[in-house]
């Protein structure tokens, strides 16, 4: 049986990858949600169940973030707002100024629903666990509404996602 060697080292002492082998997946961590969520704040409220951490194994390396939720709203002209969070801190989002800094909205209309998918490339430079989570806010006190339409309780029903991944450098 052939023994596999890198950069002649046995495989119990390889402790990095070799110089120039940067952009590999180490890691992946997913959540899906599948339940309904609502809100009527204007304000950026967590959405429950749309939260996951992942622990970097090296401060230099970054982490994809990808999500794609379904929403609707209880008026034709209302926007509903995502932000993307790392732990307290805002990412992925517009510059500041006198809007809402957001990571993505959607206007919907006559109730029906409507997607935002964001791809970040992140760089928390920490080993420590990192968590990611999206936010909803909904223009004027109207209901926006997470995996579901406004028509019926039981008008589109979707899921919504997030994805991390851990991109070495």
């Amino acid at each position: 049986m052939a023994i596999i060697t890198l950069n002649n080292n046995s495989l119990s002492s390889v402790t990095a990858l070799p110089a120039g082998v940067g952009g590999k997946v180490l890691q992946v961590v997913s959540v899906t949600k599948d339940s309904t969520f609502t809100t009527t704040s204007s304000s950026f409220v967590d959405v429950t169940g749309l939260t996951a951490s992942i622990t970097p194994s090296s401060a230099s390396n970054k982490i994809a973030v990808f999500y794609n939720v379904s929403l609707s709203n209880t008026t034709s002209t209302a926007a509903t707002l995502t932000r993307l969070l790392r732990d307290s801190t805002p990412i992925s989002i517009g510059a500041s100024g006198t809007g809402v800094q957001a990571s993505g909205h959607v206007a919907v209309y006559n109730y029906n629903q409507g997607n935002v998918s964001i791809s970040y490339l992140d760089s928390p430079s920490t080993t420590s666990a990192t968590t990611y989570k999206v936010q909803l806010s909904t223009e004027s006190s109207n209901t926006a509404t997470l995996n579901r339409g406004q028509l019926t309780s039981d008008y589109g029903l979707t899921a919504s996602s997030i994805t991390l991944m851990e991109v070495s450098a």
